[in-house]
């Protein structure tokens, strides 16, 4: 369906196309046809960002009648950001719309022009819940002609704690009107308002009830609650162009974690009810402009924030209601591209994750948290990229070059990248040369359902490959503080010339089960026996040996340090990105 189909007047078709809007999305395609024809009662569920606002406001432009100066469509949302956007985006929509009047009002700003504007006629109002009762008390909006009401994030709004606000303002309008109810997710408060205020409400609902976006990729880090920092910079570190928002579960962390980010070099800055209006609206625009990579935010100052382009939502903590995390996530994974949600979490929220892929339909992949080699190169190849692909302003540099040449024609090509990346890199490097394992061992085991998932991974790939695989047996496990994640960097010191794969890792309390590709098994058995865990000898056999374990008097290879507690050096990392 193309818009011109869904029989809107040309004076929107006309402002639209010049937008950009050239298809409607699943929900405008449902809701825009039918709301031009009907005056029924409608309830639309869909995700964050799928473009819910001309979804409703396109059709109450187009049939809108101008008598006088009454207002003719309220529009309710949770947020002052929200609202702001809202009246923006239908002004823009009414561009070609002779007389109409859409007027904004909510707290924060003042309220003497908001009531001036209002005594000059509105014919739609959007408005926040707070600022529009205290208009209705100064008997500045009269609602008794009001025809269209629309309540947009109603899920938001009564997470907010607006129900007392919506039934004040419920008895100030018609009883004879259209009510619109639009929202991500459809909780128990939103079918109570539903019951309560809508006669026989058409139902419209596009993916499923309570669903995740299907553009968004959910992955679970399990750590410590002490280095659920590090684990932060790591995963950041890990994605050089990352662009997204930071939820924590408080004001008082929120401005933590912003403060710490800011201290080791990253472009961050916090949100939260603490700031002022000024403060927060000088933020969202910086974090609208790109200036600010990463956006650290509470829930409730983050409601109603439309940004475009977000690579990623990380959860610091995770939201107290699942609903809320269905919030979150929505806002990356827009217009089609792909969008990552992570978790950084410990043990104890893994019931969380289970009650959030319950209600989202999804389930979480559990991630291993970088190690410093990984970031490193994802940091260097993204330099890399940067350097192969940069515009150079050659009318800008030319003068310089010669003085350059002079300075530099000394270098071999080798050296001179090699300096060149070494400008760039040193500090990377530096910071992360010796970085601790961040994972759990338990992280693989203590949530249930991965296991499965895992070995039909394993599968996929070993058939991809067309690589058969031995299992192997190693004398250490859980009680030993082994994990996957130290036995891979192991078998990668040990075997430095060759390259093999790695199929499923099987931990228990007392040994270790990994499946090696066939053809390399023996070399592996061979270059792991005879090295030592601290004081301990490994011993690696055929799973399916059962002859004695065979001791060793001595090392062959090295000592490795199973704990392996460096401390990360903070001050090699400050950088500016």
């Amino acid at each position: 369906m193309t818009f011109l189909e869904t029989g809107l007047e040309p004076e929107l078709l006309k402002a639209i196309s010049e937008i950009g809007f050239q298809n409607p999305t699943p929900i405008q395609e449902q809701v825009i046809p039918y709301l031009l024809n009907n005056k029924r009662d409608l309830i639309a569920l869909a995700q964050t960002g799928t473009g819910k606002t001309a979804a409703y406001g396109l059709p109450i432009l187009n049939n809108i009648e101008i008598d006088n100066n009454h207002t003719y469509s309220l529009i309710l949302c949770p947020t002052r950001e929200l609202c702001v956007q809202i009246s923006d985006d239908l002004i823009e929509f009414a561009k070609y719309l002779d007389h109409i009047r859409i007027i904004p009002v909510y707290g924060g700003a003042g309220i003497e022009s908001q009531i001036k504007a209002i005594r000059k006629g509105a014919n739609i109002i959007v408005a926040t819940p707070g600022r529009l009762i205290d208009l209705i008390e100064r008997n500045v909006v009269n609602l008794s002609h009001l025809e269209i009401l629309v309540l947009d994030e109603a899920d938001e709004m009564l997470n907010m704690g607006f129900s007392e606000s919506l039934n004040k303002i419920m008895e100030n309008v018609p009883e004879e009107r259209t009510t619109l109810l639009f929202s991500a997710t459809m909780a128990n408060e939103v079918a109570q308002i539903a019951s309560k205020y809508m006669k026989k409400p058409k139902e419209i609902v596009v993916g499923n009830k309570n669903s995740g976006s299907e553009n968004v990729k959910h992955i679970c880090y399990v750590v410590q609650a002490k280095d659920k920092y590090k684990t932060l910079k790591r995963v950041v570190d890990y994605y050089p162009n990352i662009y997204g928002i930071i939820f924590c579960r408080t004001r008082a962390e929120t401005q933590d974690v912003a403060d710490k980010l800011i201290a080791d070099g990253y472009n961050s800055e916090p949100l939260h009810g603490d700031l002022s209006q000024q403060q927060r609206d000088l933020v969202m625009s910086k974090f609208r402009n790109k200036t600010i990579q990463l956006l650290v935010a509470t829930d409730i100052a983050a409601r109603g924030i439309d940004v475009d382009n977000l690579t990623h939502i990380i959860n610091y903590n995770l939201p107290d209601e699942s609903e809320q995390y269905n919030h979150r996530s929505g806002r990356t994974g827009r217009a089609g591209k792909k969008g990552i949600s992570i978790a950084i979490i410990n043990l104890r929220e893994k019931a969380k994750i289970k009650a959030i892929e319950k209600k989202i339909g999804k389930q979480f992949e559990i991630g291993l948290v970088p190690s410093g080699k990984e970031v490193c190169e994802k940091q260097l190849f993204n330099l890399i990229e940067k350097i192969e692909h940069i515009e150079i302003e050659h009318n800008d540099i030319e003068p310089y070059l010669p003085l350059i040449y002079k300075k530099l024609g000394w270098l071999e090509k080798e050296d001179l990248i090699t300096r060149l990346v070494s400008v760039e890199f040193n500090r990377f490097l530096q910071y992360y040369r010796n970085a601790e394992d961040l994972n759990i061992n338990e992280a693989y085991s203590s949530i249930d359902h991965r296991s499965e998932r895992r070995t039909k991974k394993d599968k996929f790939e070993r058939s991809a490959s067309n690589a058969s695989f031995t299992k192997l047996y190693i004398n250490l496990g859980k009680s030993d503080d082994f994990h996957p994640g130290f036995l891979i960097d192991i078998l990668n010191k040990t075997n430095r010339r060759i390259k093999f794969q790695i199929g499923k890792i099987d931990l228990f309390k007392k040994h270790t089960e990994f499946e090696i590709e066939s053809k390399f098994a023996s070399q592996v058995i061979k270059s792991l026996n005879g090295n030592k865990i601290d004081d301990k000898w490994i011993v690696v056999k055929l799973s399916d040996d059962n002859e004695n374990p065979i001791e060793y008097s001595s090392p062959k290879k090295s000592t490795f340090n199973s704990k392996r507690n460096h401390k990360d050096n903070r001050k090699g990392n400050k950088r500016k990105r």
